[in-house]
């Protein structure tokens, strides 16, 4: 590892003193392709190892979504995790009280949502420092990550765990890059962009070539940079939403709290008092985009709204044909249509097919083949 750090650094060092410019572009692609081949050597667990030691860092997924919290020692995780569901998570007022990955379940809007409480991560996570790579891989398992910042700490602490949470290929609030991607067996590289662009063929080529890919097309639908098209042949991104929880504001005056409405999708609390937790709820069911779906059993009046089944939001994740892989996996073959009432219909009740896309709070009745 250490071999590969002191490469890291030196490809760093050289992309730092090099120009940017249209005559750099292609060598700085080629340092770029390095960096990323070498920041996987690091993110790959050890061969043979059976992975990261420590105990509490497998934590078996369980619940309608995954979220985990992040950030430096002692800034607040442990006592939001005991206030948001009640699991007792160690918090003390010095640094490293967690050591391991603690899970709790939050039930909120009818849905079970597993949270996860990281040991504090440090700068140089991305490397190997600490505990990082254990904490940063389960981070990339997460459907939701909370960056918590100590509102009294400088706020460079947000550049710096996002820099090691790109580190370790995660990408936070960003889509997957609009690039189309195919490699073939013959043919050599060919790029075509259906807007304009400062990439052209001998950057991609060049880059390529440090993959040893001599034969794929790329065809770019959007804005795009060389990071994105490198991004797009390593095929291991993770593209995670992130809400920044400037916890413990209790510590600082109006005028520095308003410093923080410049920042995007953050919210401020204070847990030891309490505020704006309700605020914090809201977000993160936001952001999760969870499709609560109540049924209705034949010859039942009455549509029990206590316990929605749970879908996610993606248009595939949410048809009748998902809802009933939900329930079992046979159910499915079974179905004969549907009866839905809600936002998804033009009207109610509606016979629907397996293709039909439910909305939120829709109620379905199923209908098997006889």
């Amino acid at each position: 590892m250490a071999a590969t750090l002191a490469k890291i650094e030196e490809i760093e060092t050289e992309m730092a003193r090099t120009q940017k410019n249209k005559a750099t572009s292609q060598h700085l692609g080629i340092l770029k392709a390095k960096l990323a081949k070498l920041r996987r050597e690091l993110i790959a667990p050890p061969k043979g190892g059976g992975g990261p030691s420590g105990e509490g860092f497998e934590v078996s997924k369980t619940g309608d979504a995954r979220v985990g919290f992040i950030g430096f020692p002692s800034v607040g995780k442990s006592s939001l995790l005991t206030l948001l569901t009640g699991t007792a998570s160690v918090a003390a007022a010095y640094e490293f009280t967690t050591l391991t990955c603690i899970p709790g379940m939050l039930y909120h809007n009818g849905a079970k949502i597993q949270m996860l409480d990281l040991p504090g991560i440090i700068e140089g996570a991305k490397d190997g420092k600490g505990r990082g790579r254990q904490v940063i891989a389960v981070a990339r398992s997460c459907d939701l990550i909370l960056i918590v910042l100590d509102a009294s700490k400088p706020a460079s602490h947000k550049r710096i765990i996002e820099k090691e949470l790109e580190g370790f290929g995660i990408r936070l609030n960003k889509k997957p890059p609009p690039v189309l991607f195919r490699r073939k067996d013959r043919g050599g590289i060919s790029f075509s962009s259906a807007v304009q662009t400062d990439l052209n063929l001998d950057v991609v080529k060049s880059v390529c070539a440090e993959y040893r890919l001599h034969n794929a097309d790329f065809v770019v639908r959007g804005e795009c940079s060389i990071d994105e098209i490198i991004d797009v042949i390593e095929g291991n991104r993770r593209y995670v939403p992130a809400l920044y929880i400037v916890n413990m504001i209790d510590k600082i005056t109006m005028e520095e709290l308003e410093l923080y409405h410049r920042m995007d999708r953050y919210v401020p609390i204070c847990g030891k008092l309490q505020w704006n937790i309700d605020g914090l709820l809201e977000k993160i069911w936001d952001d999760l985009q969870l499709v609560r779906i109540y049924t209705k059993p034949k010859g039942v009046t009455v549509v029990d709204f206590s316990e929605p089944v749970i879908l996610k939001n993606e248009e595939r994740m949410r048809t009748v044909a998902a809802f009933c892989r939900r329930i079992h996996k046979t159910l499915e073959n079974e179905l004969k249509f549907a009866l839905v009432w809600g936002r998804s219909t033009k009207f109610n009740p509606q016979k629907c097919g397996k293709d039909h896309v439910l909305c939120d709070e829709d109620v379905i009745q199923l209908v098997k083949q006889i």
